[in-house]
């Protein structure tokens, strides 16, 4: 296929038109494959040789005018191809539910074509988000572990390499192949249908996806582990899976509160460590030198989805992020209403998380440490391997004059698991609180 110009595209254009296409149409590539094979482990290498083939024919024959179809045929014919070579898929795993809406022969799933012209494929929009949304929500299937979900979002959805999201949770590649290869297997051994929720189980299972993207923003913000403090790289991932959810279901508030949290960490960039890449706490950031319009937009999307009515753990936690970093200093930050937003989080959806939240945000305020200490004592058989809360704990003691006690509760933070970037600046014992 020839480029608009007939003409062969130099290399640099192909690079660029193929990473392009890989974060525009990854996902609904596989989506379509998986639909045609019914086997994701075909499905997902025909679509990786797809996209290698693309760096290849491309730079001959020129970037196609429709590379989502080209890909599309491309990947289905490979995985075609080797399954009819193998004869063996019947005895490898039982079959993919994928739910097409369409016949047995899972023709609905490609826009009703087999091996035909790229130009018959179907790429309007409506195709193209139901079979990302079909992918998205078989990833984050309550059914599988909370790692394997994120595992599998990252690989399937964004395409991350194995060896990327092995780098990106610390652990070595053969166990997060092994743990993808569990969750896939799982998928097909468990029966567990490729499609999207109906109108009243979206709410629940929208959650999870939510959950699976907030693991990933998470790892992002304050890494778990190793030498950095946080993984940008993380956090732009979870800000594309954001928007892409938000295309695709308009009008989620719950989408809206928690990509206004992920705005609000890139935003931030730069100036969450300093020239040594230890930790600055949020207050002590140059807010001179934040992405002020994702800032903008974040404040936005928090105030449109409380406009409309929605209420939600994800908004509500949006809506605390942007009263923090929404003023231009620090000092105007409106620390009664972050209390207050807190109070609600809490009083709707409780947990030892929010109660902690809570207690730092009144102890920015400026209230009592002695009753904040009572506080953290209530939710101290639940955190007592969490880092935070032991840091909050020290420099709660600290602050109430109590030195020793405060050091036995920094050492218990360095307890904990953390990064080593926390480590030095708790080690260090002086400087900007490591309060987050």
């Amino acid at each position: 296929m020839r480029g608009p110009t007939g003409a062969p595209a130099d290399r640099a254009a192909v690079d660029r038109a193929v990473a392009a296409a890989h974060r525009d149409h990854w996902a609904a590539v596989l989506a379509a494959t998986a639909g045609a094979v019914r086997d994701l482990d075909l499905a997902e290498d025909a679509t990786a040789e797809a996209f290698a083939q693309a760096l290849e024919q491309w730079a001959r024959d020129g970037v196609p005018e429709r590379p989502g179809a080209w890909l599309t045929v491309t990947a289905r014919r490979r995985a075609l191809d080797a399954r009819r070579r193998e004869q063996t898929l019947r005895r490898k795993l039982p079959l993919l539910l994928w739910d097409t809406g369409g016949g047995a022969d899972g023709g609905a799933a490609d826009g009703g074509t087999s091996d035909g012209d790229p130009r018959v494929i179907d790429e309007s929009e409506v195709v193209v988000r139901d079979e990302r949304l079909r992918l998205l929500f078989l990833c984050a299937h309550p059914a599988l572990a909370p790692e394997s979900r994120v595992a599998l979002v990252l690989r399937l959805v964004l395409g991350l390499s194995t060896e990327e999201i092995a780098a990106a949770f610390l652990v070595p590649v053969p166990t997060m192949g092994a743990r993808l290869t569990r969750a896939k297997r799982r998928i097909a051994l468990s029966g567990i249908p490729c499609r999207v929720p109906e109108p009243e189980e979206l709410p629940g299972r929208l959650t999870a996806v939510l959950d699976a993207i907030s693991l990933v923003l998470a790892a992002g913000h304050t890494a778990p582990a190793g030498e950095r403090h946080d993984r940008p790289d993380l956090v732009g991932e979870a800000v594309r899976l954001l928007e892409l959810l938000k295309r695709l279901l308009p009008g989620q508030g719950e989408v809206h509160g928690l990509l206004a949290q992920a705005l609000l960490v890139q935003a931030r960039a730069g100036t969450r460590t300093d020239a040594e890449g230890l930790p600055v706490p949020l207050d002590a950031q140059d807010r001179t030198r934040w992405d002020r319009s994702a800032v903008d937009r974040a404040d936005e999307l928090v105030l449109d989805a409380l406009r409309g009515g929605h209420r939600g753990p994800y908004l509500l936690q949006g809506a605390i992020a942007a009263a923090r970093c929404v003023p231009e200093r620090a000092e105007d930050v409106d620390g009664d209403e972050v209390v207050e937003l807190y109070d609600h989080l809490l009083r709707h959806w409780p947990g030892p998380m929010v109660q902690l939240n809570r207690t730092v945000a009144r102890a920015r305020r400026g209230d009592d440490p002695t009753l904040l200490l009572a506080e953290l004592d209530g939710v101290a058989e639940d955190l007592a391997d969490y880092r935070p809360f032991h840091v909050a704990r020290a420099e709660l003691l600290r602050v109430a004059g109590r030195e020793e006690e405060s050091a036995a509760a920094t050492q218990e933070a360095l307890r904990c698991p953390g990064n080593a970037a926390e480590d030095a600046l708790l080690r260090r014992g002086a400087g900007p609180s490591p309060l987050p």
